[in-house]
């Protein structure tokens, strides 16, 4: 929500609405006002990361260039450390990065001033956060677990990725059935990451409404907690969403590494074993 809603609710019921609402139609496409909100935040995003980009120097300058600076570069490592394979880590590094600046956009972008109630179109609100829209994250989600599911196919293979989710034999009922949980559960992720966006998002910001309502004049003062509290909560659900895609990867992609890895070992000690066997015979 935006710092306005402290003000411009104080003196009126505020309205609540869950669910995005339409602000035109494009042929035969219905416009809501996330996605024209989602629409703005990628231009603003696109246009300030080329002036960044066309300023970083090797001595930083401070101020929003350093700032970008030091979250793709602290988002770069998180993605490096979640792989056991740093080269493979490379590959992913992109996508993680630029998901969570387009989401800490989204969201606190949805602070400023004109973002809610201020501005309407045909009685609805013009803008409101794409990160409040369910349909929204769950299409973020499936994107993301989508990049998660083929490229495990693709580093691991097949049969690779679908045993890492049965802790032993498949002959086993007990292993069989423990697999399949694993497998469904790992199906909803696309679910959770979505609503634990959205819910989160949505929610803090009706916590600020309802408190600038319950405020009156002193809006300002009974929502500013709340207000921080959004800010703080909008940073914390990026860079969970991005964390949460990058650690659902690394872990499948992982966990072959290390069965490859013991099964080499493995198959190392049993040819040294061999090999002094042999020297003993020979000796």
């Amino acid at each position: 929500m935006t710092l306005s809603l402290a003000t411009n609710f104080a003196s009126g019921i505020p309205e609540i609405h869950i669910a995005p609402q339409t602000v035109f139609h494009w042929g035969p496409l219905t416009i809501t006002n996330s996605i024209l909100y989602g629409w703005i935040s990628v231009v603003i995003l696109t246009v300030a990361f080329i002036w960044a980009a066309r300023r970083i120097s090797v001595h930083p300058k401070g101020g929003f260039i350093q700032f970008v600076e030091v979250v793709a570069e602290y988002m770069s490592e998180t993605v490096s450390d979640a792989f056991s394979n740093k080269e493979r880590s490379y590959k992913y590094v992109l996508y993680f990065v630029t998901i969570f600046f387009f989401l800490l956009a989204n969201n606190l972008l949805g602070i400023i001033p004109g973002v809610g109630a201020p501005f309407t179109s045909h009685g609805n609100d013009l803008l409101r956060p794409m990160t409040a829209d369910f349909n929204a994250t769950l299409a973020m989600a499936v994107v993301t677990m989508g990049l998660v599911y083929i490229s495990s196919l693709r580093e691991v293979g097949f049969r690779a990725y679908i045993s890492h989710f049965f802790m032993g034999s498949v002959k086993n009922p007990l292993y069989l059935f423990i697999g399949l949980i694993e497998m469904i559960t790992d199906l909803v992720r696309v679910i959770s990451l979505s609503l634990r966006l959205f819910l989160n998002v949505a929610i803090v910001g009706a916590i600020v409404v309802v408190f600038s309502y319950l405020g009156h004049v002193l809006a300002p003062v009974t929502a500013a907690p709340f207000f921080f509290l959004d800010v703080f909560d909008d940073v914390l659900q990026a860079f969970i969403f991005a964390l949460l895609g990058v650690m659902y990867l690394a872990t499948a992609v992982n966990h072959v590494d290390e069965h490859r890895q013991e099964q080499s070992l493995t198959e190392k000690t049993a040819s040294d074993k061999m090999e002094s066997s042999l020297d003993a015979v020979g000796g």
